[in-house]
């Protein structure tokens, strides 16, 4: 049995807020920030809330994109889960398909790296993760742990009011 802490408080409330915003699917890859959520959507448990937001595992980032982008082409909402570094293999499938037939996606990433106190493969990426969103203009949010619903809100607007996929950016574990 596991123990409810802060971050899978913090997890709990921001996957409620995707399905109060009528998200039905997440994907992803697995990240240690991500923990908390990952297991929230492998076990739900009696949540009758995250009973709504179907879980479907990927093994690669790209793939996770595709997954998501055919249920938004299908009319659902959508999320991606994966860390920072799974953007680096997702910008082809977003930069040639999600931008040019305006196809949003929400991506929850995971900032590895920020603080440059993480494993070295997660420095650079880490370092200009910010610059290589804005590079892309692709939205994005720093969830505020403290209120999670408001950040999801926030990075969901910005997504929808510009057609293209938006980011919500963990920085700490959740």
């Amino acid at each position: 049995m596991h123990t409810t802490t802060v971050g899978s408080t913090t997890a709990r409330d921001l996957l409620h807020s995707l399905v109060d915003h009528g998200y039905t699917l997440a994907t992803g890859v697995p990240c240690s920030l991500l923990n908390g959520a990952f297991r929230l959507l492998e076990e739900p448990g009696d949540d009758a809330r995250l009973a709504g937001l179907r879980y479907v595992p990927a093994p690669r980032e790209d793939s996770a994109v595709g997954i998501a982008s055919g249920a938004v082409v299908a009319g659902e909402r959508a999320v991606v889960l994966m860390q920072n570094s799974g953007l680096g293999y997702c910008l082809n499938v977003i930069t040639s398909f999600n931008l040019i037939y305006d196809v949003p996606v929400l991506l929850i990433v995971s900032w590895r790296g920020h603080d440059g106190n993480d494993a070295v493969e997660h420095d650079v990426i880490g370092a200009e993760l910010l610059r290589l969103l804005d590079l892309f203009r692709l939205p994005h949010t720093v969830l505020d742990p403290a209120d999670p619903a408001g950040s999801v809100s926030t990075a969901i607007d910005q997504m929808d009011k510009e057609q293209r996929c938006g980011v919500l950016i963990v920085r700490e574990g959740i």
